[in-house]
């Protein structure tokens, strides 16, 4: 199931142990190398205090649903240090939310105001675009999927040419159908007429 990231932050963290909600989600942690979310901060009462971690690795996540995500226990939250691979990424300080995206040519396409993901995997799967003033007349939001993302660096996110766009549909209209119209007048082939 697609969701947008936008729906993460104030998500409830629910237990399957506690049979209820133990926090609530107050930021994502995106992998800039592969755009995956890879951990969700959380906050929460039992959260933070040395006993319980206030990291949730998405791995740990069972299910994603109308009610929030479900965990096992508490015992899946971590701290910072638990997971390098985790206090890696965190350290990047990266957030998709704000980044400029550009052709590979240098034309600005507009900011990245939100994203969707996969409910099963966390990787991001389109980037939803704020276009700047003057295009945002005509189209106000652009979505990029992820087979257009070319690199992502801290400052922006590089994406495909338009121009690929442009000729994939030149090649569409060069189509010709294998079949003939029945409703289209043409000139058919004199039927045989008999002679008596």
């Amino acid at each position: 199931m697609l969701i947008n990231g936008s729906r993460l932050i104030g998500c409830p963290v629910l237990s399957l142990h506690i049979g209820g909600q133990i926090a609530k989600v107050i930021n994502e942690v995106v992998n800039p190398n592969d755009l995956k979310i890879i951990a969700l901060e959380v906050d929460g009462p039992q959260t933070g205090d040395g006993e319980h971690g206030d990291i949730l690795d998405t791995r740990s996540v069972r299910e994603y649903s109308s009610l929030g995500m479900i965990i096992d226990s508490i015992d899946d939250l971590v701290t910072e240090g638990d997971v390098i691979k985790i206090s890696e990424i965190m350290k990047l300080n990266f957030s998709l939310i704000g980044l400029t995206v550009k052709t590979k040519k240098g034309t600005k396409l507009g900011k990245v105001i939100d994203y969707t993901f996969d409910s099963e995997t966390f990787s991001v799967i389109q980037l939803i675009v704020k276009r700047p003033v003057m295009k945002a007349i005509l189209d106000p939001e652009l979505v990029i999927g992820r087979s257009e993302i070319k690199e992502v660096n801290d400052y922006e996110i590089i994406v495909k040419d338009e121009e690929n766009k442009i000729r994939q549909r030149a090649t569409k209209q060069d189509f010709v159908p294998n079949f003939v119209n029945p409703f289209k007048e043409g000139a058919f082939a004199p039927s045989e007429t008999s002679e008596e």
